[in-house]
């Protein structure tokens, strides 16, 4: 494909150039195995290159009109509304997506640059009384200089756009390090997508490397004022430590083991739809995705049976298909690993309701319940088409239930009474929790953003504006302070 010959190289400084390390990058296409492109890796240098280039063109740009800024955007936003197509090809061969992944991607895209035409004008300052007679406090909110970015693989073009855009709405200069698996659509289509919208040379770098390679160069350099990571939660803890020992601020967008809660008085055909694709959307692969279906026990048997005859009815195979709703698994270490976890829980004791086969990266859907309560599988991350679901005996027992993990990004509650869900919602640990729906969202001006292992901090909004500006205080005295000596 054009989009993978084209744009296999590292982006730095405008220019686009080959790494200088000794190893390659290879990008395979998850499905089939095809390679697509392969990347000689950045180097400590070509790091440093990139930040000193964004250090350099952020001055001018954090200067720059934020009306002026703006236009970058409604251009971005028009190129990739022309080339959809294109795009959705490209996210279908790099990830493995379906092409309703792939359109839901470019929906929450297209949103975050229509949200960033607006950030570019929200960085208002403040004026503050004062105690000293004739003294003005001003409040001034800035750039913080040059943001450094870690994309993962899942649904990179929009979570890479997620920081990227409005970092440089709010006038910063960005080096983004995408995901191995998603070196072009999580990386350098975004920089093309940007240098054809008429960003300045430097703004946005994109460098494409590995730990190996680099160690913790990305994080430790000198140059970066705030790290966004979203990946892990064992890779955001190394981030949060390393950043944390530079005096960097962090924004971490990491794991979740999220739970759709059905209540006694839900609609449950409703409910078995909303639970199977907060599951198995992306096939599993999605931080808010539900990887635990908690039933009252008086509804538990009928949710059960149709919640299983639906995700029987789930079409798995080649992403390219119309007909396919879940496509490949994005490498056979991950199917691998989802297999092994899944087989623990069963040597464990835990009940198979449903399980197909997994052939290379292809993994039909798990369902499982009476999983004991000491089981691993109940509070990890299931990166994968595996739920668990779990019987409960009142609003107290769901709620314990829910909470017992590491982790609270997402959820959801299903009752018919909105305002019994809206209490029981305000008990679970999570940064989000939706009411009557799935637990997939993000809307571009609503905090997203998780509790405990789940992250630190929020993104979109008002929360984006802080996250990446600082504010100032400069004072203005008007008549003549009174000195002591």
């Amino acid at each position: 494909m054009s989009y993978f010959s084209e744009l296999s190289r590292q982006y730095i400084d405008g220019r686009w150039q080959a790494g200088s390390g000794a190893w390659d990058i290879v990008d395979l296409n998850p499905y089939d195995g095809e390679k697509l492109a392969a990347f000689t890796v950045a180097t400590v240098a070509e790091v440093d290159q990139a930040y000193r280039a964004a250090e350099r063109a952020q001055q001018e740009w954090g200067r720059r009109n934020p009306y002026s800024r703006r236009l970058v955007f409604e251009r971005a936003l028009r190129i990739i509304e022309e080339r959809e197509q294109e795009i959705t090809e490209a996210i279908i061969a790099e990830l493995g997506g379906t092409r309703l992944k792939a359109a839901f991607e470019l929906s929450l895209s297209k949103d975050m640059l229509r949200e960033c035409m607006q950030l570019s004008l929200r960085a208002e300052g403040r004026i503050l009384p004062s105690p000293v007679d004739g003294k003005e406090n001003r409040l001034y909110r800035l750039p913080v200089g040059v943001v450094g970015v870690i994309s993962p693989f899942n649904f990179p073009l929009f979570l890479s756009l997620k920081a990227v855009a409005p970092a440089l709405a709010l006038g910063n200069a960005v080096v983004l390090k995408p995901h191995q698996e998603a070196p072009v659509t999580g990386g350098t289509l975004l920089a093309k997508i940007f240098e054809e919208a008429g960003l300045p040379a430097g703004l946005l770098n994109v460098v494409l490397t590995d730990i190996a390679e680099i160690g913790d160069t990305f994080l430790e350099h000198p140059v970066p004022k705030v790290i966004a990571f979203t990946g892990s939660d064992q890779v955001g803890r190394h981030v949060a430590r390393v950043a944390a020992g530079h005096f960097k601020r962090t924004v971490l967008e990491l794991g979740g083991n999220s739970a759709l809660i059905v209540l006694d008085d839900a609609d449950l055909d409703y409910a078995v739809d909303a639970a199977v694709f907060s599951r198995f959307a992306h096939q599993g692969q999605v931080c808010m995705a539900a990887n635990r279906v908690l039933v009252d026990r008086s509804v538990a048997a009928e949710f059960t049976e149709r919640f299983v005859a639906k995700v029987r009815t789930l079409k798995v195979g080649d992403p390219q298909d119309p007909a396919t709703q879940l496509g490949p698994l994005i490498n056979s270490a991950q199917a691998e690993a989802i297999s092994a976890q899944v087989d623990q829980a069963v040597a464990e004791g835990a009940t198979v309701l449903l399980r197909g086969a997994t052939v290379g990266t292809l993994m039909e859907p798990v369902v499982l319940t009476d999983v004991p309560a000491e089981s691993e599988i109940l509070r990890r991350e299931l990166f994968g088409p595996v739920v668990v679901l779990v019987p409960f005996d009142g609003e107290d027992e769901a709620v314990r239930i829910a909470n017992d993990t590491p982790f609270g990004l997402s959820g959801a509650v299903h009752t018919g009474d909105v305002e019994r869900g809206v209490r029981l919602a305000k008990r679970i640990e999570t940064g989000m929790i939706h009411i009557n729906d799935g637990t997939i969202h993000d809307e571009a001006i609503v905090p997203f953003g998780g509790e405990k292992s789940s992250g630190v901090g929020r993104l979109n909004g008002e929360a984006t504006v802080e996250a990446f500006t600082t504010l100032k205080w400069i004072s203005v005295q008007h008549g003549r302070s009174r000195f002591p000596f």
